[in-house]
């Protein structure tokens, strides 16, 4: 097994608005960009104001080993689950590691997002369960052996591990199939939820005593709808988290604007967005998606090479070393400036993003506003005469689904696509707000009404799908509202979207972290600055 390791390093090294302080081989992050109120717009402050709040922070740092949070944070989180279930026994198993070609070479590590939410612990061979009836907590995992200290360092004991996160009844990771074997033995219900890796279901059905195709069986719906009812209003120190993802972001953004120049190659571009990122603390959090072939939606093969006259979408976020993500888009015409027909099209799908982040707000559904975005891209693609017709009956036809085949957003939190695994109906959509069943609404991945703590995407694209095009045109499908003739000389265009992370507050919105260029004036501007500017302040 192996442990994440943390060096000793007798200094406090200030990034951006993290305060990370090393010690004793443990570590404590305490984020203040957002705990302290307002974030100042250009997330730029003095080396005064940085030193000034760190040494308050500094006087204020409980050490907690392993953990970002304090101990408290995740026994809190379980001593909420327990009042919301009173029935039964729940177990999170951690994720396995995962090989690539041959046992020890692994893919990086990457903790399940429900287990580490309660228990936090980053490795493999852990269960954690809660007793709903008799308000037991504990965690069964593997003791460290002198191989492991030789390969990874001086590591924690598995009760130090327990302590960590709030939890004395630590047991052999070994014992758990007996454990969950007498439960069942008793007649104790047992709640788990969905498992998405294959590894993970077999070792649940070996735990459970039954065939691989019953584990799904002991899904709990009630604990799925608990979960996400917790996880999905998001915390300050999460905020905070979602900020560092987010400031991440804007360096991998604008990195990709400035080496947007004729010639250039896909890959060299998305490897230095996804290097950016490992910089910055932790992994992309989904495959990045770059490509000149901005109509595909998600396109992962990056061997094109950029020409004048073509625009780059770049879809990509960061994930925290705590696994809180980022997932911002943005396009850039190769080589730095907009033609005519280019900016045309850009502008329609930056007003949509626009009007959405200025009207969204709290106790609505969001479904209003993929219908707003959808609104004014009909609107605006009849400006340019690739419409035509009454823009109330295009919309509740669905015919911009030739334009935008996807829906408007969808929530955002420690998964890009947040608790998705659970059900994205359960995420997405509420009693009030039930998932649509017409062409343009149906694939809003978020519909549900809002609430303050929430963060949602808001990305609205314009996309010219030949094939889709052709196909449509052969059907004569929505000829009332589209204009075919014109239609033909753009299916050469490509693609344009435009994305930002919506935090939800009280009264309304605001958009995490340093803000990325997106209007034309702004991407020009930031495509004719030189790549030797790509630094991150107290990083490199």
């Amino acid at each position: 097994m192996m442990f994440k390791h943390y060096q000793s390093i007798e200094k406090v090294k200030e990034i951006d608005y993290v305060v990370f302080s090393f010690h004793n081989e443990i570590y404590d992050v305490i984020i203040y960009s957002v705990i302290k109120g307002e974030i100042n717009k250009d997330f730029s402050p003095t080396s005064t104001q940085k030193r000034d709040n760190s040494l308050s922070l500094r006087q204020q740092i409980n050490k907690t080993p392993f953990n970002m949070f304090n101990k408290d944070v995740y026994a809190g989180r379980r001593a909420t689950l327990k009042k919301m279930i009173n029935t039964g026994i729940a177990f999170f198993p951690a994720n396995n590691e995962a090989p690539f070609n041959y046992p020890d070479n692994t893919y990086i590590y990457r903790q399940d997002s429900n287990f580490s939410y309660f228990f936090g612990l980053n490795h493999p061979d852990l269960v954690g369960v809660i007793d709903f009836e008799s308000g037991e907590e504990m965690i069964f995992g593997v003791e460290v052996t002198i191989d492991d200290v030789i390969w990874c360092g001086p590591l924690p004991s598995l009760k130090e591990q327990g302590e960590s996160i709030g939890i004395s009844d630590c047991r052999d990771f070994n014992r758990f199939g007996e454990y969950i074997q007498q439960a069942l033995a008793k007649g104790r219900k047992i709640h788990i939820l969905p498992t998405y890796r294959g590894d993970t279901q077999i070792q649940c059905a070996n735990w459970l005593g039954c065939n691989v195709n019953k584990v799904a069986d002991y899904v709990s719906v009630e604990l799925i709808k608990a979960v996400i009812a917790m996880r999905e209003v998001k915390s300050e120190l999460e905020i905070a988290e979602m900020e560092r993802a987010a400031n991440t972001a804007y360096y991998m953004h604008t990195t990709a604007m400035k080496m947007c120049k004729p010639g250039m190659v896909e890959q060299e571009i998305a490897g230095m967005v996804e290097g950016l990122s490992l910089s910055g603390g932790g992994p992309v959090s989904f495959p990045v998606i770059l490509s000149v072939d901005g109509q595909t939606l998600h396109n992962h093969g990056h061997h094109n090479v950029l020409k004048e006259g073509r625009m780059m979408v770049c879809d990509a976020g960061a994930e925290t070393e705590n696994y809180y993500a980022s997932d911002f888009t943005r396009t850039t015409p190769v080589g730095g400036k907009f033609n005519q027909r280019q900016r045309e099209i850009y502008e329609i799908v930056l007003a949509a993003n626009q009007k959405v982040a200025a009207n969204t707000r709290p106790y609505m559904p969001y479904m209003t506003m993929h219908t707003l975005a959808c609104r004014t891209l009909i609107e605006g693609l009849k400006d340019v005469g690739l419409m035509k017709g009454n823009v109330d009956d295009a919309l509740m036809n669905g015919a911009h689904w030739l334009f935008m085949p996807h829906g408007l957003g969808h929530m955002l939190g420690m998964d890009v696509h947040d608790m998705e695994g659970l059900g994205e109906t359960y995420v997405g959509y509420d009693d009030i707000t039930p998932r649509s069943t017409k062409q343009g609404f149906s694939c809003l991945r978020c519909g549900k009404t809002l609430k303050p703590g929430f963060v949602v995407t808001d990305e609205p694209g314009i996309y010219f799908i030949p094939t889709l095009i052709d196909l449509w045109k052969a059907e004569g499908k929505h000829k009332d509202f589209i204009c075919y003739d014109k239609l033909e000389s753009y299916k050469d265009f490509g693609g344009i979207r435009i994305e930002d992370d919506l935090l939800i507050t009280d009264d309304g919105c605001r958009i995490l972290g340093r803000p990325i260029p997106k209007t034309v004036a702004e991407v020009e501007e930031m495509c004719a600055q030189g790549r030797e500017w790509i630094k991150m302040p107290g990083v490199y």
